[in-house]
């Protein structure tokens, strides 16, 4: 984004502590380094000479944290901090409120937000507080979660129905998954527990079948009957014997399917859960992903996904798919193969599934069909 545009957009005054006639030309010299470092030494003198310019730097700084890459925002994160350190020892005027309103624009980059929020904090901390208590249904993670934060303090200083309104109040915005399970366990102790899998969205009635064959870890890319179909009234020959579809039900808070349950603890084996969305109306979306196992996703008939390893680990949103729902029935299916390791920690043969929006935000479905998989 070109500075004019910048000041435009906030709507600043005529001569602004942002402005500077050259900072734009050293800005960019800083966002074009390279990833792998290149550009560095026309950088480090770019950054020295915008650095002399002080808090005027600061809009071109911010206009172009985003739009390269890591090391790029390094070298204008290093900038921005390095001139607000300066001034504050020096005692020249900082851009608060333009620092203020730049955060409060949510199409303003991600990256620059964040830049303009820590920037703010390091120079007005009383202010930058106060700014990130109105963010707690912000779109970009750290910041709505510093405003939980706030209203999760408050919660616990009070106590009876207070308390209980109070945590209320948090569970509407809260996403984070410590956040949510601080909320949840002070809930429940106040005598209204949480249904923690509708509100993070996970999918948790499933249908499954398997086992089939994974030996020398081929099953990932072969493709099985449900692959090509998905007719839950019919049976394949699978590892072993025959295989059928049967409905399963994850009771877990955090919504995993662990297919050792139904289909008993098999190693080198492949096996499938489908499901149905139902959707109130058309709408990008995410399917965010837990699994430590190989696996793949299709929605609609369509992969997503899919990614052959195993046993890296498993957490909650680990992979984030974005998706197009369409209004009304969803098809959901995911492929999960286990190998041939034999060691206790490769035993789990799960996932955890949810639909959300790109901020985490549970997006729960329309209704049931009592015909689905559901």
């Amino acid at each position: 984004m070109k500075l004019p545009v910048l000041l435009t957009t906030l709507s600043l005054a005529a001569a602004p502590l942002w402005a500077a006639n050259n900072a734009e030309t050293l800005i960019q010299t800083l966002a074009s380094v390279g990833r792998e470092g290149d550009g560095n030494e026309q950088a480090s003198a770019a950054w020295k000479a915008a650095v002399a310019l002080g808090p005027n730097a600061l809009g071109a700084v911010l206009s172009q944290t985003g739009t390269g890459n890591p090391v790029a925002d390094n070298w204008l994160r290093l900038a921005g901090n390095t001139i607000v350190d300066h001034a504050l020892k020096s005692g020249k005027p900082l851009p608060f409120g333009e620092l203020e309103s730049f955060v409060k624009k949510t199409a303003n980059n991600e990256a620059a937000r964040m830049l303009a929020f820590d920037l703010l904090q390091q120079s007005d901390s009383v202010r930058a507080e106060t700014l990130q208590r109105t963010l707690v249904n912000d779109p970009v993670q750290p910041l709505r979660r510093g405003a939980v934060a706030h209203l999760i303090t408050a919660a616990a200083a009070l106590q009876g129905d207070a308390a209980k309104k109070a945590y209320l109040g948090a569970l509407e915005v809260v996403r984070d998954e410590d956040q949510t399970k601080t909320v949840s366990d002070a809930l429940n102790k106040l005598g209204s527990p949480v249904q923690l899998q509708q509100h993070f969205g996970f999918l948790a009635k499933w249908h499954v079948i398997g086992p089939f064959d994974n030996t020398d870890r081929s099953g990932f890319e072969k493709v099985y009957p449900p692959e090509k179909e998905i007719d839950l009234t019919k049976s394949y020959d699978g590892k072993e014997k025959q295989v059928q579809w049967q409905p399963f039900e994850s009771k877990d808070d955090y919504g995993k399917l662990d297919f050792n349950k139904p289909l008993t603890a098999l190693k080198q084996s492949t096996a499938y859960a489908h499901t149905t969305f139902e959707s109130a109306t058309e709408r990008e979306a995410e399917l965010r992903l837990g699994c430590k196992n190989a696996w793949k996703v299709w929605l609609n008939g369509k992969l997503l996904f899919a990614r052959d390893e195993y046993h890296r680990g498993q957490r909650m949103d680990q992979y984030k798919l974005k998706c197009h729902l369409r209004k009304g029935r969803n098809e959901i299916l995911v492929k999960c193969c286990q190998n041939e390791q034999t060691e206790s920690w490769t035993v789990e043969w799960e996932f955890q599934l949810r639909v959300c929006d790109s901020g985490g935000t549970a997006i729960l479905p329309a209704k049931l069909d009592p015909n689905a998989s559901r």
